[in-house]
């Protein structure tokens, strides 16, 4: 019987169990990953699973460790993800939750652009560390994602985003995220995404300020290659700033409607 463990080809005797197959080859795991489910050890296989062997605890190694933060994926979908190309236009609350997100799940590559540096009140909601207060966003954000994934690679570029910069900045994205603050910058990214990238999709967000509820905050497709996360409605102003949990809630829906159109779900 022939199986997939932990992305290596094994041949094992016929009606091995998950457990049994443990003990073969790789003693003392504890957590054993079956076709993307955790399943027991006296699980039987069949030829052609795909199984995953870890220890609690344990960093395994370098060759192992893409292929286990994958474990959890439907088979099939990994292969999908990792020769995926996104752009992201933004490093801020939006996009440094969108870049988070898409870097855990294992998406390929990563380009992303803005021009600002990590400030003291970005720390309410966005993804950096105080000590990495003064540092351009893109470059914080490019080693805040090398720790969580090595194997998302990331393309940074510090620098504002315009008409003229956008299509050669985001060449070979067929999918860019519009994260920014400004209503003029995402109507800007919008139309140029759209009036001269006629092969890309653009995911951006408008009205996710406040604390308003949590089920306002909806994906709509707006146009063939327009998807509009968010209520449409709560812009940031006095008595309704931007906070971590409401644009989380956009961050992770636009994440997953990239991952939707990955897959080709795109509806």
């Amino acid at each position: 019987m022939q199986i997939l463990l932990n992305e290596r080809t094994m041949e094992l005797p016929d009606g091995v169990t998950a457990g049994e197959a443990a003990d073969i080859c790789k003693p003392g795991a504890d957590v054993l990953i079956l076709n993307g489910f955790p399943t027991e050890r006296d699980t039987p296989l069949a030829s052609g699973d795909q199984l995953y062997l870890i220890r609690r605890g344990e960093i395994p190694p370098c060759e192992e460790l893409e292929h286990l933060m994958a474990a959890r994926h439907t088979p099939g979908v990994h292969a999908r993800l990792k020769s995926a190309v996104i752009g992201i236009a933004g490093a801020g609350g939006l996009g440094s939750a969108v870049a988070v997100a898409l870097a855990r799940i294992g998406i390929g590559r990563l380009v992303i652009a803005d021009f600002d540096v990590v400030e003291p009140s970005n720390l309410n909601r966005q993804q950096y560390f105080v000590d990495q207060i003064g540092i351009p966003k893109v470059q914080a954000l490019a080693e805040n994602l090398a720790r969580i994934n090595p194997y998302s690679t990331v393309a940074a570029h510090a620098t504002l985003l315009t008409p003229e910069n956008i299509p050669q900045l985001f060449s070979g994205c067929p999918v860019i995220v519009e994260a920014f603050d400004r209503a003029d910058m995402k109507a800007m990214l919008v139309e140029t995404v759209l009036e001269q990238m006629p092969d890309a999709t653009i995911v951006a967000a408008s009205g996710l300020a406040g604390c308003g509820p949590n089920n306002d905050i909806v994906t709509r497709r707006a146009a063939q290659r327009l998807y509009l996360v968010g209520d449409g409605e709560s812009e940031a102003g006095p008595g309704c700033g931007l906070m971590a949990p409401r644009v989380g809630i956009a961050a992770h829906h636009q994440a997953n409607q990239v991952v939707r159109i990955i897959l080709g779900e795109e509806g």
